[in-house]
């Protein structure tokens, strides 16, 4: 993309949101609600572009754009509840209220492992907000980035026939180049960026240095402990989904087991039976289970990762080249952390270790610079309690009994640490999408002045 076409597209963003920000936020609500409608007609379509180009199997395609027509669905009806606050004031006759205003021009990146769901967080809480939307997809999803636009579209045109607001959502194709751009852009009132930890710190301070909004999410290096106390049947079931789901390339993906030595040998051998039937092959086959890496790059940082684990003296399970960008899931067995642990690989790669008291177990878990999403699999609710505390994890996603990934849209998705501190999606995520504006009322014939301060006669 050229300068001047990116200039333009800017531009085109800020005239049309500001037309779109005297919409009632009810009837910005309407728009969202016929663009759901329009993701569900699209969804075979969308969810076999997200096939082609992320190379997700079947199930987790539409499941992916299930989200953005769950989200649509949660903007709609937040499109009523834009809640302020009112305070009493401590002065007379004075009233004190707290309001939400669009924030202008909202700047959203997305990576290629979720092309579809990532963008729709961002964009209903941002149209529903008031905003207009520039959207930086991945080079590697095109398609899907179409889709996503047309069914826009057409629900713009279906719902406000006689308004033009075509240009509320801008398309910006390119590289990291254009990322800068928006990064460096005082008219992005929002950089809303999904990717890489070393994307985020490219980012952030060139967002900062013009004291811009930035919302980062970024990577993970997510665990799950498994106490004495765990069902284990139930605690496998999640362990595989969570490591070895859309080929280890979510940021949620499962990459360290912390294992209570009493139950490790036990769940290692089922662990291991159950990756020995997994269906490793072309994601359009309906019995595939995992499918491709995105690419060669991929497939090399895995081969590397386990390399090195070989050299270090672990054991190794799987992780065998199979063509055409496909490997088996691997599973490493850990004497203890080392930096290559404690280290994102993009890769279904499961790094597995052990412990003898549950304070351990936390110790181990917290000590990554990674802070997204955590889990612990026991029956004892003081070890529940105490994982789920401010003696537990460090995460911003915490879970008992569940896996680390597959969260539903109602929460506030985000983590702490290098995954950058952003939250998106449910909860009261939609506040970052605006500004706030406290005010202050006198409806009286007197000055008084806050904290009793006379001044003058």
């Amino acid at each position: 993309m050229h300068k001047e076409t990116y200039q333009a597209s800017i531009q085109k963003a800020i005239d049309a949101q500001a037309n779109w920000a005297q919409i009632p936020a009810p009837k910005r609500g309407e728009v969202i609600r016929i663009l759901g409608q329009k993701l569900r007609h699209k969804q075979h379509d969308i969810a076999e572009a997200i096939m082609k180009e992320a190379k997700k199997i079947r199930a987790e395609a539409m499941g992916e754009v299930q989200e953005a027509i769950d989200m649509c669905d949660f903007a709609v009806g937040l499109s009523r509840q834009l809640y302020g606050l009112t305070m009493p004031s401590e002065r007379p006759e004075h009233k004190l209220r707290e309001v939400y205003h669009p924030l202008g021009v909202v700047g959203v990146i997305t990576a290629f492992n979720f092309p579809c769901a990532v963008w729709a967080w961002n964009h209903c809480l941002s149209m529903v907000c008031g905003n207009a939307v520039v959207w930086k997809h991945s080079p590697l999803t095109p398609e899907v980035t179409q889709l996503c636009k047309q069914a826009w579209d057409e629900a713009v045109k279906q719902s406000m026939p006689n308004q033009s607001f075509d240009d509320l959502l801008q398309i910006v194709d390119g590289d990291k180049a254009v990322a800068e751009w928006l990064a460096d852009d005082h008219r992005i009132s929002l950089l809303s960026a999904t990717g890489s930890t070393a994307m985020g710190r490219a980012l952030a301070p060139r967002v900062a240095s013009r004291l811009g909004r930035s919302l980062l999410e970024l990577g993970g290096n997510n665990a799950m402990v498994v106490s004495k106390h765990a069902n284990l049947a139930l605690a496998i079931r999640a362990i595989v989904f969570g490591a070895v789901g859309t080929s280890g390339q979510r940021c949620t993906t499962l990459r360290r087991l912390i294992v209570h030595k009493s139950v490790y040998h036990d769940l290692l051998t089922k662990l291991k039976k159950a990756y020995t039937s997994l269906v490793v092959g072309d994601q359009f086959e309906s019995k595939t289970m995992v499918g491709p890496l995105i690419h060669e790059d991929a497939v090399l940082a895995m081969h590397n990762a386990l390399q090195e684990a070989q050299q270090k003296g672990y054991k190794i399970f799987g992780g065998d080249d199979c063509g055409d960008c496909l490997v088996r899931p691997a599973i490493v067995e850990v004497d203890q952390p080392c930096d290559l642990v404690k280290r994102e690989t993009f890769a279904p790669i499961l790094y597995v270790l052990t412990y003898d008291e549950f304070s351990e177990a936390i110790q181990l878990h917290n000590d990554v610079p990674q802070g997204l999403s955590s889990c612990v699999f026991t029956d004892d609710v003081r070890e529940a309690e105490l994982f789920t505390s401010e003696l537990g994890s460090d995460c911003g996603i915490v879970n008992v009994n569940i896996g680390p990934s597959g969260a539903e849209i109602g929460g506030a998705f985000g983590g702490e640490k290098d995954t950058g501190g952003g939250r998106e999606s449910g909860s009261d995520a939609w506040k970052q999408y605006m500004r706030r504006s406290t005010i202050t009322i006198n409806y009286g014939e007197s000055l008084p002045l806050a904290q009793g301060i006379q001044f003058g006669d």
